[in-house]
């Protein structure tokens, strides 16, 4: 069995994601996200959309980025 890097629970079905060359075990999808989504730089919610960007800044959405002071944003179809 693998450890969850999160949590720590040792489970026969854990899996690895591959992020930026360094290998990450978890034992969910929600002790992954917690770790490697990014946060919306006006909410702090976890981005795990498409979310926008602008100027290297991540927004969980259009609406979040122009509260923030981003200018142009729409969200994606």
């Amino acid at each position: 069995m693998a450890t969850c890097e999160v949590c720590g629970n040792d489970y026969d079905k854990a899996f690895t994601v591959t992020a930026e060359g360094k290998a990450h075990t978890f034992d969910s999808f929600e002790c992954a996200i917690h770790a490697l989504a990014p946060e919306c730089a006006h909410c702090g919610c976890k981005v795990v959309g498409h979310g926008v960007e602008q100027g290297g800044t991540i927004y969980c959405c259009a609406h979040c980025a122009t509260h923030a002071g981003a200018i142009g944003l729409k969200d994606r179809a």
